[in-house]
């Protein structure tokens, strides 16, 4: 597979990856938060926000054609 398409089907799915995510993201927010503690509430959104890069990483290395040679 040419790293072109590899590429073009990577960006797909981390599109996919992130509006999911931010679904989920919000919909446990809604459950969970119906009374908001600021502080919790606060450190939830802060690890839900950066939260999405951890399942993105392994994506990004097979469009990168999972190796480096440098």
């Amino acid at each position: 597979m040419s790293i072109r398409t590899r590429k073009l089907i990577g960006a797909v799915l981390l599109l996919l990856l992130v509006v999911v995510w931010a679904l989920l993201a919000m919909a446990f927010a809604q459950f969970a938060f119906s009374s908001p503690n600021a502080v919790a509430a606060w450190i939830f959104y802060v690890v839900a926000g950066i939260g999405w890069v951890l399942p993105a990483m392994p994506l990004i290395k097979w469009m990168e054609g999972g190796t480096r040679t440098s």
